[in-house]
């Protein structure tokens, strides 16, 4: 576990990081959080520690989960929700084999992206049944044939 002063480091770092992704001036930010701009600099730059209704201004402000921000200030434990998704991506009937594992492999990209582990990132070997499931060209019965 990291230690406390570096969690409000990595916190304000994070925030700030959203913030101007956003292009969010911190007045701006102030703002729409409802936070006065001081305070909101002072946890950008790891000074404060922001308390749970804080952190929910926040995430409104930057339109993100709450829950993100509680799990990255260690108010929340961190589950492997990604591995979980990943599966229930796999195994949705509304879409096919294709979509599947585009949706995956863009989920994977976004979560590098963001810096967190790439999760289960092994593609999806559809089995011949599969393909002509959900390719009726596959199967010799398109249009035309």
């Amino acid at each position: 576990m990291r230690e406390i002063p570096d969690r409000w480091a990595d916190l304000g770092e994070f925030i700030r990081q959203q913030r101007e992704t956003a292009r969010l001036s911190l007045r701006r930010f102030s703002q729409l959080a409802g936070i006065s701009n001081p305070y909101l600099s002072q946890i950008e730059r790891g000074l404060r520690k922001p308390s749970a209704e804080v952190l929910q201004q926040i995430a409104k402000a930057l339109q993100l989960s709450a829950e993100t921000l509680y799990v990255r200030a260690g108010i929340l434990d961190a589950d492997d929700g990604g591995a979980d998704l990943v599966q229930r991506i796999r195994s949705d009937p509304y879409l096919d084999a294709h979509q599947r594992e585009a949706l995956v492999r863009i989920y994977v990209s976004f979560c590098r992206e963001n810096g967190y582990p790439a999760r289960e990132e092994t593609p999806e070997s559809p089995s011949s049944s599969d393909t002509a499931a959900d390719d009726p060209d596959a199967a010799g019965g398109g249009p035309g044939r």
